[in-house]
């Protein structure tokens, strides 16, 4: 077993796993979680090792991810965000950033999704403007997760002045005239910290942008889309091998006593946790071969991309829903932990690019249309 695996169960039996109750409870974010990950070494998972990082490619941050969403998804979503962010950084971002991240010293995340466009990530409405020596930005990000607690955004505007749709930069989340929308208070991933983010003329030197003007969606396709949607379907596989670990005890342990027998020794029951298990395998078989798609670089490796976090996100939803029948009237109780990760599984089918979106793509794919122009709806 890899080094970090053995680390970061270490992380999730001291630190994650026992407090994963209260931070659903409170909505509290993970603060404690993150930066034992961060002592780790498991923030910078994705670093190379001329910054001092693990050096470590996507299938080793999914394995990270489905491991932390069995345990507590709002740790397994802030980590994700934070690896989708740190595939742009490692790329474009100034050596003394990486090497903080390697070092589990700084923790970044995505702010895409806008009030005015909400989950159309790819059309944003937020502006950049030259100010003197500095840029100015100004927008309604509608959800940024860990706001207020990670230490930069990878941030997306209007470009600047060249021809295309986005331009991406590095912020500060320490920045003046940055302020959040009050607390997340939501149904899953209570402890997520996403809340809107407003920027008011946030003054950035033109070194912030990361790569070229106009490039942002460019660098979102190949950096972000294919982390973010493989890691996705990593944080649903979690929440579904979680599900599917207490159904099974709950069927093995729990007794009929006048009957003599236990749950799982009647064939209903027995039914509905075999098709629990062949959900998952088949969303297992989807993200390894994403992950071989990738890595090979297959001409079907967007298609996979694509598909793999829109198949997850309502698998999950089949999954956790057959575990609450299942395990009936336990199931509701907090301790049990299978209503939390029913809850938590619902995020993803909204997260952008929701599963409406991503099912647009496939079939623009499988048409050979562009996946996203003007007429995009």
């Amino acid at each position: 077993m890899p080094s970090y695996i053995d680390a970061l169960d270490s992380v999730i039996r001291d630190v994650i796993a026992p407090s994963a109750l209260e931070i659903d409870k409170t909505g509290r974010f993970p603060s404690a979680g993150v930066a034992a990950l961060g002592r780790a070494g498991l923030l910078g998972l994705l670093s190379s090792k001329d910054v001092g990082g693990h050096g470590e490619g996507l299938g080793a941050a999914a394995a990270v991810i489905e491991r932390l969403a069995g345990a507590c998804g709002s740790t397994a979503m802030v980590t994700l965000m934070h690896y989708a962010a740190v595939g742009v950084i490692e790329a474009l971002a100034p050596r003394h950033v990486r090497e903080a991240v390697a070092r589990g010293e700084h923790l970044s995340t995505l702010a895409f999704s806008e009030k005015g466009s909400r989950s159309q990530f790819w059309t944003p409405m937020g502006t950049a403007t030259r100010a003197g020596n500095d840029i100015k930005l100004d927008a309604e990000k509608s959800w940024v997760t860990s706001a207020g607690n990670a230490d930069s955004y990878v941030w997306s505007s209007r470009p600047l002045a060249a021809e295309g749709s986005m331009t991406l930069w590095l912020v500060p989340s320490s920045a003046t005239g940055l302020s959040q929308g009050g607390e997340f208070d939501g149904l899953g991933l209570r402890g997520n910290g996403s809340t809107p983010v407003t920027a008011s003329a946030v003054a950035v030197p033109e070194s912030a942008m990361l790569g070229e003007d106009g490039k942002g969606l460019d660098l979102a396709l190949t950096l972000v889309i294919p982390a973010f949607q493989t890691l996705s379907a990593a944080f649903g596989l979690g929440i579904m091998e979680a599900v599917m670990a207490e159904t099974t005890s709950h069927l093995s342990e729990v007794r009929y006593e006048h009957l003599d027998r236990s749950l799982g020794q009647g064939p209903l029951p027995r039914h509905d946790l075999a098709r629990m298990r062949l959900m998952t395998d088949r969303e297992r078989a989807l993200i390894d071969d994403t992950l071989s798609a990738l890595q090979t670089q297959r001409p079907d490796a967007m298609l996979r991309v694509l598909e793999t976090k829109a198949s997850a996100a309502e698998t999950s939803l089949l999954v956790t829903d057959l575990a609450m029948k299942v395990c009936g009237g336990s199931a509701f109780r907090k301790e049990l932990g299978v209503e939390r990760h029913f809850r938590d599984a619902r995020a993803a089918r909204v997260m952008a690019p929701t599963t409406d979106a991503l099912l647009d793509f496939i079939g623009r794919s499988l048409l050979g249309l562009p996946l996203i122009d003007e007429a995009t709806p």
